[in-house]
């Protein structure tokens, strides 16, 4: 039992960021939990100041490279609220395409790569013996890619994606159909996914308040805000239900929903949205759907992995049954005025707030992203973790502390092995 401990967690790597951990352990309590984000500040919300409103979609897509397309998306949509712009219904096709692409290639990096060697038991995917399982995840991943570059022009930060419109369409069917059949071709891999994660007996379960922007067909654009306590709020109406908490020992600001931690991401939208789910995607994985609503945190990534699945059934579906025309570039009228875009990012909602002023500049922007919304919630379950295992070893409490980490996938180093242990006993 360890009566006195102190546990240090320096230098957590890999994925997005930096951070580290620190436990203080006092007469078999946890006294102390910090959750470090210690990254260097990186100060866009400084940065995009001045910028031309209709171009800094393109500075803000490098926030994140797995995420480029969220933050593009959503930066794009608070401009078009500011400026009364609203897109055709193919745009917005495309626009959720482009998101669906992010989505099947993003999960699929995390799942493959950062949390199935926890399953498996070894520390890297690339241990693993049968190279099926490698191969799968390349070919998933691959497939994503594929779909976010015949979207936007390229899989990371895409080109085509403009305010109003895009400058480019696919319409040479050859193409489309290639990757209607990358598709096709992966889905039997992520039924095999979503049965292993399905088996996992990973379990870490406390009560929470699940947030998601719940919208038509699961497309992770357009909707209304909903809660499990029973919210409902306009996208325009969300920075008034958040409480922003600054976390003096961090470098990122935590977020509380109406006063409380809270949780977002794929197992929030799959609690309170999954009847929305494709038909096919239905079809396929209706005895896994039934652990939903769960509150254990590691059914997010049973979550991701009903999403790629979903992601891939709804991309062949519109891809099929569209054609595509090139747009011409709407007019737009510059004015001062405020914009709030909200979409679903692979990791949970995002939130962008702009105001431009008459020039067409931005005077000041807002941005909530999914892992800071999560900090305060993902400390308390590692408090609560450790609490229950102080009879445990130092090497099990270490490693189901990584384990719970990686399975709220942040957009920081946290989301895989650490690189330095450091363990200091009174």
């Amino acid at each position: 039992m360890h009566k006195e401990l102190d546990i240090s967690l320096d230098k957590i790597s890999k994925i997005e960021g930096s951070a580290s951990l620190e436990i203080k352990i006092r007469k078999n309590q946890v006294k102390k939990v910090k959750l470090k984000i210690t990254e260097n500040k990186r100060f866009y919300t400084q940065a995009i100041r001045g910028k031309n409103c209709l171009a800094v979609h393109q500075i803000v897509s490098r926030i994140c490279g797995t995420c480029s397309v969220a933050h593009l998306l959503c930066c794009i949509e608070a401009v078009e609220k500011a400026l009364n712009i609203k897109p055709s219904e193919q745009t917005m096709l495309l626009r959720k395409l482009a998101l669906y692409g992010t989505m099947i290639r993003d999960h699929a990096l995390h799942l493959y790569f950062f949390v199935l060697p926890d399953i498996l038991g070894i520390d890297s995917i690339l241990e693993i013996d049968d190279t099926k399982i490698l191969e799968q995840a390349f070919r998933v991943k691959a497939a994503g890619n594929s779909l976010a570059s015949l979207i936007g022009g390229r899989a990371i930060h895409p080109s085509y994606i403009q305010v109003g419109y895009f400058e480019k369409v696919p319409d040479n069917r050859e193409e489309i159909k290639k990757v209607i059949n990358n598709l096709k071709s992966v889905r039997k891999d992520v039924l095999n996914l979503i049965e292993i994660f399905d088996k996992c007996t990973f379990d870490y379960t406390r009560q929470k308040i699940f947030v998601a922007l719940i919208t038509k067909d699961y497309t992770f654009i357009e909707g209304e805000i909903k809660s499990s306590d029973g919210s409902i709020i306009k996208e325009e109406d969300y920075w008034d239900y958040l409480n922003r908490v600054v976390i003096p020992y961090s470098q990122a600001t935590g977020f509380q929903f109406k006063g409380r931690e809270y949780m977002v991401g794929a197992l929030a939208r799959m609690n309170l949205n999954k009847d929305a789910i494709h038909k096919d995607t239905k079809k396929e994985v209706a005895k896994y759907l039934s652990r939903f609503p769960s509150n254990n945190v590691f059914h997010n990534n049973l979550a991701q992995a009903i999403e790629i699945l979903h992601s891939i059934d709804h991309s062949i579906e519109l891809l099929e049954t569209s054609e595509f025309k090139k747009e011409e570039k709407p007019e737009i009228k510059i004015k001062s005025n405020d914009g709030v875009g909200v979409l679903e990012a692979p990791r949970g909602t995002l939130y962008y707030m702009l105001s431009i002023n008459d020039e067409g500049k931005i005077n000041y922007g807002n941005i909530v992203i999914p892992t800071a919304q999560n900090q305060i919630i993902m400390e308390r379950d590692i408090k609560d973790m450790v609490s229950k295992m102080i009879d445990k070893s130092k090497h099990e409490i270490i490693h189901e502390i990584e384990k719970l980490i990686r399975a709220y996938d942040p957009c920081m180093s946290c989301a895989s092995h650490f690189l330095r242990v450091k363990w200091d006993s009174d």
